[in-house]
């Protein structure tokens, strides 16, 4: 099932102030939930099929390391340099990300990355709910709920709880 992705947006910007709130008067109980949280990941991601949404592979430019361009360039058998030139730009951070969006790896009829096993780690990590110390990242993932299902759905299921 193809997730809606403009209801999945007006769904998380109605309940963000609602998840904000849970957040400030919950936050020591957070801090010890990350068992509960990873389960919930597991639960959800077994649920959405990452390949049918891919929004996160559209919308969102993940910061990429040097490492990452060494990984990419030696799975595209380019240069360091050619990497960044036919692919990269540097952001307002001066953190390097993607030249343009959708992700130039990700495959436009099946939603496959061209570089999986060679991704960036801000992909591998992505989208960092079954992270240690998720309360650290709550904030970040109030914002990636309008993008992942998976982390919009957790994000419910942890606020229900409070």
């Amino acid at each position: 099932m193809e997730p809606n992705f403009d209801l999945l947006r007006a769904n998380a910007l109605k309940a963000s102030a609602g998840w904000k709130r849970f957040y400030a008067k919950n936050r020591k109980q957070l801090a010890k939930m990350d068992a509960e949280i990873h389960a919930y990941h597991a639960k959800f991601s077994d649920e959405i099929d990452c390949l049918s949404c891919a929004n996160c592979c559209r919308r969102l430019g993940p910061r990429i390391t040097e490492k990452d361009i060494e990984k990419i360039a030696k799975s595209l058998r380019m240069k360091t340099s050619a990497v960044v030139e036919k692919y990269l730009r540097k952001d307002e951070d001066d953190d390097w990300v993607f030249r343009s969006m959708p992700c130039p790896f990700l495959g436009h009829d099946d939603n496959y990355c061209a570089i999986y096993a060679h991704r960036p780690k801000a992909c591998r990590e992505y989208p960092h709910t079954d992270r240690k110390r998720f309360y650290q990242l709550y904030h970040l993932s109030v914002k990636n709920a309008a993008v992942c299902p998976i982390v919009y759905r957790v994000l419910n299921a942890v606020s229900e709880k409070g």
